[in-house]
């Protein structure tokens, strides 16, 4: 509910779950990317159109109703992260507190990832792995 109050209706959205908001929060405005990861098996609740089930979930739950789907059923966690290479590094430190300013919600972890690795791991598993047990698997590693 918090992405939704705070940073309305994402910019994008993908047919496995993934809900994206591009925002200039960072530093000098650097473009940070918050991605909404779905659950691994991600299944789209039957009669809501791709771009409406963030929508439609919040809402049911903001009003007290009972959404379509339970919501832990379709994503598990959120990631922020600098939208483009380009930019100039941010400390995850930062980001993480960025994030928090922003959401008012702590982070549970944070650190630097391999996306890469993680995309490759999530596209042989044909999209059954969790994406954020992945990337947590990298930040818990010593």
């Amino acid at each position: 509910m918090a992405l939704d109050e705070r940073f309305g209706e994402p910019v994008d959205t993908y047919v496995n779950g993934s809900q994206v908001w591009l925002r200039g929060d960072g530093p000098d405005d650097t473009t940070l990317e918050y991605r909404l990861h779905p659950v691994g098996g991600y299944v789209k609740p039957k009669g809501i159109q791709t771009d409406q089930v963030l929508a439609t979930i919040a809402l049911a739950l903001a009003t007290g109703e009972e959404p379509a789907v339970p919501f832990a059923t379709l994503w598990e966690g959120l990631e922020v992260f600098l939208a483009f290479e380009d930019e100039w590094p941010l400390p995850a430190a930062e980001l993480a507190r960025i994030g928090e300013l922003q959401l008012g919600i702590a982070a549970t972890v944070f650190g630097d990832v391999d996306h890469e690795s993680v995309a490759v791991r999530w596209q042989q598993s044909e999209r059954q792995t969790s994406i954020v047990s992945e990337l947590m698997s990298q930040l818990t590693e010593p």
